[in-house]
């Protein structure tokens, strides 16, 4: 099964509701008031950093011949990490250990994976969303995993960009077990090309905490997740662009990487009007030594 993505953060207003109260009806009232504080986002608002000139956590190399200009970090670029898995999709096919995601995506109505959204080429992973007529002339998405690589903590670094806006693009941690929640969404787009989220979705009902950054999504970007017992920092060009310091929020369990387009025209959002395409320079992956 795919990962589920939430679509947008959503916020409930108790006062829409008119109803004549019974002692039933206070009840229902009770029980969905106590839902939709459990389903909504603790969230910031939109930020924009500045530039620094030493940036704390790895951004990668300058480097001329490389198509976002910078090559995967080295060994020693995060205090206190070792480099555990390093790939710039210099092949001509999907690296061992990834996978493709193929289907409709779970609780996406109308959308579609499909293998050939997805190429490796010119030292970059493209995943593709176009109107396939081997699909009725659906937009169709790309997705792929590194489903044979788990972690449980680490740092995950992915050097990346997009072509414009209409599906959401999605960087994210998911759990091996397939067991939902927990899930860790650190770039996020919502279908925008200026502006990026985070989510951390946990506890057995589904509680998120979101933030949101604006940026332009179009350009590249090194985007960064750096995960710990107690912690979460959300990373974009060596910057904490947002943390969680709860350690009830953070994940304990085997994690794998997924990068993901998803598109949900059937009902009216995240649709694209032309192709579009998320590229991938490389990704590297750290663990404490």
């Amino acid at each position: 099964m795919a990962p589920y993505e939430p679509l947008t953060v959503r916020s409930y207003r108790s006062d829409s509701w008119v109803v004549t109260l019974t002692v039933a009806t206070i009840v229902i009232a009770i029980s969905l008031i106590v839902l939709f504080a459990l389903s909504t986002p603790l969230s910031t608002g939109p930020q924009v950093l500045p530039v620094v000139a030493h940036p704390y956590y790895p951004v990668g190399v300058p480097d001329a011949h490389s198509p976002s200009f910078k090559s995967p970090p080295g060994s020693n670029a995060l205090k206190g990490y070792v480099l555990r898995y390093v790939n710039d999709f210099n092949g001509g096919s999907l690296p061992h250990n990834w996978d493709v995601f193929t289907g409709v995506p779970g609780g996406d109505p109308g959308g579609q994976f499909a293998s050939t959204h997805v190429t490796v080429s010119g030292g970059l992973l493209r995943l593709n969303t176009w109107r396939d007529p081997k699909f009725h002339n659906r937009w169709v998405t790309g997705g792929v995993c590194q489903c044979g690589l788990a972690y449980t903590y680490g740092a995950f670094f992915v050097r990346s960009r997009i072509t414009g806006s209409g599906p959401n693009e999605v960087q994210l941690l998911w759990p091996q077990s397939n067991n939902w929640p927990p899930e860790i969404d650190f770039n996020e787009t919502g279908a925008s090309s200026s502006s990026t989220s985070s989510t951390v979705h946990f506890g057995a009902v589904n509680h998120i905490d979101q933030r949101s950054l604006s940026i332009d999504m179009t350009k590249w970007h090194t985007w960064g997740i750096v995960w710990t017992p107690t912690s979460m920092k959300f990373i974009v060009n060596g910057q904490v662009w947002g943390a969680i310091n709860i350690p009830a929020e953070s994940p304990n369990v085997p994690m794998t990487l997924d990068l993901e387009q998803r598109a949900m025209c059937q009902i009216g959002i995240q649709c694209p009007s032309k192709p579009v395409s998320m590229l991938v320079d490389w990704v590297a992956e750290y663990t404490r030594k």
